[in-house]
């Protein structure tokens, strides 16, 4: 009989322990958030530049058989490229950058508040004109929309040439400069007059739409969840 009690005593003690142990544990498994927003600061050479490739789209701004009549002092179409600076893309840069350069964490962090600071969201555009005297028209046009827009009078959000932004290095890219295309800095507002989002939770892909006189060429990418919530802080 004493031996049975002595058995149940150890059985009822470890039981104890490991609940105790399991409730010590606990704290240690929940990551504070600040930490959690900061797990780039761990991504691989590797994983920096995918991401930061990630959203580099090439298109055409006019048809691909679009043919000059009489203006031959202005290009027919131009080839296009864009770079989405998402969160996550503005990031992978600049980890990239920390990884390549030998930055410190702190280095990184303000390369990714700089970025950030530019507006709500910021694409670079790239233009090559194809033919003609090469020249880019001023007055050309950007407009960020979701993809399934139906309606003819709604453009979608306008965006914003900024040159200064060519010297905030967590917005230039990872890739080598390619010095057939112009490129152009667009800041986008995420919410419109009204402090709606201007994308509506049932989009899930948006485009960007750039216009050249008449001529009209997009790109488009799925609608990430970090630019769904800075939208939301935005408003």
């Amino acid at each position: 009989m004493t031996a049975g009690i002595v058995r149940i005593s150890i059985r009822t003690a470890v039981a104890a322990l490991c609940a105790a142990g399991a409730l010590l544990a606990l704290p240690a498994a929940q990551e504070p958030a600040a930490e959690s927003r900061e797990t780039y600061l761990q991504w691989s050479l590797k994983q920096a530049e995918e991401i930061a490739k990630s959203t580099r789209i090439n298109g055409r701004v006019g048809g691909f058989w679009d043919t000059r009549v009489v203006h031959t002092e202005s290009s027919y179409n131009f080839k296009l490229r864009a770079t989405w600076f998402t969160p996550e893309v503005i990031r992978a840069t600049a980890r990239y950058l920390q990884l390549r350069q030998g930055l410190a964490d702190a280095a990184a962090r303000a390369l990714v508040e700089e970025a950030e600071a530019a507006g709500d969201t910021v694409i670079l555009v790239e233009i090559d004109p194809r033919e003609g005297s090469g020249v880019i028209p001023l007055e050309w046009e950007a407009y960020l929309r979701p993809k399934a827009e139906k309606n003819p009078d709604f453009m979608g959000m306008a965006g914003l040439k900024t040159d200064k932004l060519r010297n905030v290095k967590g917005l230039a890219g990872i890739m080598p400069r390619d010095y057939s295309y112009e490129r152009f800095w667009v800041v986008f507002r995420l919410a419109d007059d009204s402090a709606q989002s201007i994308f509506p939770d049932a989009a899930r892909e948006c485009e960007l739409v750039v216009r050249i006189h008449s001529k009209e060429g997009r790109v488009g990418w799925t609608i990430p969840d970090s630019i769904r919530q800075r939208a939301v802080t935005k408003r």
